[in-house]
Parts: structure tokens; C-alpha cells; sequence
């Protein structure tokens, strides 16, 4: 059986711009629309809405020039209105060739916002289109508010596609306004309408205001729909409207035998992200395909699974989206997910080292939400490391405190061979202020502390704020130098987890 072709219009330039909060500057504008129609291989894309603003005719007027040079012209769409000659005088100076035309697509709107009668509407509607013919611009045509329209005013809406298909119209396209249909309906509707109309072409424009957006596409797909109208990360306004990489992914999957697309699923992340940097609307971490947790095991089991014959792997497997699969280190990790990590590090402990190392990270993992790969060498240093000597003097406890206009304090607590010791002081810092308790306390035990030489924090590349920090001490006891090492998510607690191991060295 021949496969259906189902155009993708793409519409974060315009629809998914009415997120709120977001404006797109116009090189900005520029740059998705190549990569929409470049990198992802979109059919169409919706840019900008006619007469908007000197700012937003500018970034279409830059749009229409690189398309008009590149072949693309007849692929960028632009939104009009019903207002005579205005929106098509617009598009004549913008160099766009394509608008979308907004018209009422619900009695109730016809009704109380034009306050007009259908016959009326579809005059209006008729002079737009024959004078963009004219004009060389080609036309489709918006339903605003089809879904309610097709809830409670189904005889209206089959006398708009009446006439409709007696006009110069290349496509019609039916938004769910308000994001209010249910699948069922979707498919009731959808279908009605291209079994009356089989030769015309209708696109879907679906929004996601009860999370239902993507299911209800599925179904137009079922009805006959010819084209879908999606945004890069969900972006639109209130609750966004369908999202391009579950669209894209539902459909390689599920439709694969009956229905093709031309969208490059391996582009989808990296447009995503670079739509994430100029909206500034973070991806949730648990939206799918593209936000940062979806392919990642958290559970040891999982991991372990895995390992044998890929028991938790479905078919959305990160390579097809430009990415690869993790394995979180946390509370949660078994071996399994840090043998995974390991792997990647080129690593490899025995089974009592990596039952040490497991350990560690669960213990991080119950103060620390997330422990990175770049983190293990540190922690497998921390925990073989601590091995190498007898504990004979333990920190017990400390109070570190630090005020504007006071000195930093410490009230530090330590037990040596099992008797306790408490002191206090104050430094230039929380760290020094330590040093100084402890310093205190050494010398009313007439003992010798070594000389701090050298102080150094790292944490591991790419880390953010709350990564593991090293802090690497030099101590200098008469002639002798050595250094200890501390790990720990707070920086001064790691320098003093060093100084732990320099005492009992």
C-alpha cells in the first residue's frame, strides 16, 4: 500500500511565540526558520501574524529574502486577516506569497465578535482571496474555533466548507481554538468532514490545554488529515499546543506502514535546545524526546536489565534523536548503573572497590540529588583512599558561622582515642576559623599540628553549582609534605573531611 504523505507546518515562529513571556528577535527568526526547513526538513512554516509591528515586518521581510534566494519562498506561511486590502498589501511589501487567512470557524464567534451574518462572512472572505490571487499569493484558509464550531454549530461549519470548496483555496485548516477536544471527538469530527470532502485538503491544528494534544492528533491522522500544526518544545500560548518530537516519534512508530513524513528525527534535539536558548522556556526535564532526564535509568534494576538483553529498552531509543542514553548515580544506583558509567570512563574496580564505591554514592545520593559520571574518579579516589589508614581522631562535630559585619566562627568538637575534646574561634573565613579551633585544641594537648601549604578546590568539568567538590589540602609537618584529599557537595565540609585524614595521617 502506497503511504500517505502528511505535511508538517511548523508554527513556533508564530503560534508558539505567543507563549507567554517570549519574543523572538528578528536574526533570531531567521536562524529557526533555517533551521526548520534546512535542518529538520519541515514542510512548511508559519512565520509571523500581518500587521503586527515595524519589528515583526522586518523579520519577515528578512525570512521572505533568504527563502525567495534558496528556493523555500512557497513554504513560508503567514497569518491574515479579513480586512480588505490590508493584510495582502502587507504581504506584498514583506515579500511573503502564502497566507493563512483567519476567518470564523464557530457561530458563536461569527456571531458575537463580527456580529455578522454567514453570508456576510463569506463575501469578506471571497475579496480577500480573489485579490490575493491576483496578487500571486496563494491561499488557505483558518477555521478559528472549528472544534466548537463542530460541537455546536455543525450546520454552520458544513455551509463555510460549502463554499469553501467552490474558492482558489490550496488548504483548509481546523484549529481546536481552546484545546478542547477529546480523541473521540477529534476522530468523530475529522472524519465527517473528509468523507464529505475527500479531495480537499485539511490540516489540524491542535492545542494542549487538557494534555490531550498529541492523542489528538493521532486520531485526525486515523480521519484523513493531510496536514499537522506543530511547535518546537510545545510552545504556544496557555498550556502550547502539539509538540513536534512527539508528533514526530508517535508517527515513525505507530503510523509507519500507512503514513510517511519528511522531518529529520535526528535534528529534533538540537533544534529544541537552540529554541530553548532563545525563548528562554526551560524543557521540562521529563518531556519526551527532548527533555534532559527521558533517557535516563535511574534505578539499579533498570540498568541491570540492561545488561541483559536490554530489558528496558523501548523503541525510543536516544540514537535516532542525536542522543545518548545515561545512567544516573544516586540513592537509587545499584552496581549496575555505575559499571555503566564506569564503562564510558574506561574504568574498571573489583567487586569489593565497587561495592565500597556503591555505597558512597548512595550516601551522596541521600544529601546530593544527583551524582554525575565526571564525579566518580573523585569519589573512587575519596573511598580507596580512606582505606589506606586508621582512624584514631574523628571530627564529631562543628558549628561553622558566618555574619556581615562579625567574624567567621567555628565551635569544633573531636574525639581522640575515644575522649572528646571542644574548642572555639574565630578567622577569616569558615575554614580558617577552623583551623584556628583546631589549632587551639592541639596546642592545649601539647601536640603538633602540621602547616597548611596549599589549598585547592576542583569540581568536575561541566558541573554546575551544586557538583562534588575536591578540595585538595598540601600540610607540611617539620620536613615531611603530604597531601589528603576531601569530597563532599559543600565546600568547606570537604576541606574539612581532608583535614580529618591529615590527622590521622
Amino acid at each position: 500500500m502506497e503511504k500517505r504523505k502528511i505535511e508538517i507546518m511548523d508554527t513556533t515562529l508564530r503560534d508558539g511565540e505567543q507563549t507567554s513571556g517570549v519574543s523572538f528577535s528578528s536574526p533570531e527568526k531567521l536562524t529557526i526558520a533555517k533551521l526548520l526547513l534546512e535542518e529538520l526538513h519541515v514542510d512548511r512554516i508559519e512565520i509571523a501574524s500581518a500587521r503586527v509591528s515595524e519589528g515583526e515586518f522586518q523579520a519577515v521581510r528578512n525570512i521572505t529574502d533568504w527563502a525567495s534566494e534558496n528556493g523555500y519562498i512557497d513554504r513560508v506561511e503567514v497569518l491574515t486577516f479579513v480586512d480588505g486590502v490590508q493584510s495582502i498589501n502587507w504581504m506584498k511589501e514583506a515579500g511573503a506569497k502564502v497566507q493563512n487567512l483567519l476567518t470564523k470557524g464557530s457561530l458563536n464567534h461569527l456571531t458575537h465578535q463580527l456580529k455578522k451574518t454567514p453570508e456576510q462572512h463569506f463575501s469578506e472572505i471571497k475579496s480577500v482571496i480573489e485579490l490575493a490571487k491576483k496578487e500571486g499569493i496563494t491561499t488557505n484558509v483558518y477555521l478559528e474555533d472549528w472544534s466548537n464550531g463542530m460541537r455546536n454549530s455543525q450546520e454552520y461549519v458544513f455551509q463555510f466548507l460549502e463554499f469553501l470548496a467552490t474558492q482558489p483555496v490550496v488548504r483548509i485548516l481546523l484549529p481546536d481554538t481552546l484545546g478542547v477536544l477529546t480523541p473521540r471527538e477529534t476522530f468523530e469530527y475529522f472524519s465527517k468532514i473528509t468523507a464529505k470532502y475527500p479531495d480537499l485538503h485539511f490540516d489540524f491544528h491542535a492545542h494542549n490545554d487538557y494534555d490531550l494534544s498529541v492523542a489528538n492528533v493521532m486520531e485526525s491522522i486515523k480521519a484523513g488529515a493531510k496536514g499537522l500544526h506543530l511547535t518546537v518544545n510545545g510552545m504556544g500560548e496557555r498550556a502550547g499546543n502539539a509538540p513536534l518530537a512527539s508528533v514526530v516519534a508517535v508517527i515513525k512508530d505507530f503510523f509507519n506502514e500507512e503514513v510517511e513524513i519528511s522531518v529529520k528525527e535526528e535534528a529534533l534535539y538540537s533544534v529544541s535546545k537552540l529554541i530553548e536558548t532563545f525563548s528562554g522556556i526551560r524543557i521540562p526535564a521529563n518531556k519526551p524526546i527532548v527533555g534532559e532526564n527521558v533517557f535516563t535509568q535511574t534505578a539499579g534494576i533498570h540498568a541491570d536489565g540492561d545488561n541483559k538483553n536490554n530489558l528496558y529498552f523501548n523503541d525510543l531509543l536516544p540514537e535516532r534523536f542525536g542522543r545518548k542514553r545515561k545512567y544516573a548515580l544516586g540513592k537509587t544506583s545499584g552496581k549496575a548503573n555505575i559499571e555503566k558509567n564506569l564503562q564510558e570512563l574506561g574504568l574498571k574496580l573489583n567487586n569489593e572497590d565497587l561495592k565500597k564505591v556503591t555505597q558512597r554514592i548512595i550516601e551522596l545520593g541521600d544529601k546530593k540529588e544527583l551524582v554525575t559520571k565526571e564525579d566518580l574518579p573523585y569519589i573512587i579516589s575519596d573511598v580507596l583512599n580512606s582505606n589506606s589508614y586508621q582512624e584514631k581522631i574523628t571530627i564529631d562535630s562543628y558549628v561553622l558561622t558566618h555574619s556581615k559585619g562579625l567574624n567567621p566562627s567555628t565551635t569544633v568538637s573531636i574525639l581522640i582515642d575515644g575522649e572528646r575534646f571542644e574548642e572555639h574561634a574565630q578567622g577569616d573565613g569558615q575554614f580558617d576559623a577552623f583551623m584556628n579551633a583546631l589549632g587551639k585544641l592541639y596546642k592545649r594537648k601539647k601536640m603538633v599540628l602540621p602547616k597548611l601549604v596549599d589549598y585547592a578546590v576542583r569540581i568536575p568539568p561541566g558541573s554546575t553549582s551544586d557538583a562534588l567538590c575536591e578540595t585538595i589540602i598540601t600540610w607540611e609537618n617539620g620536613e615531611k609534605r603530604f597531601i589528603t584529599r576531601g569530597l563532599d557537595s559543600d565546600q568547606t565540609v570537604s576541606a574539612i573531611k581532608a583535614t580529618q585524614r591529615m590527622l590521622n595521617i
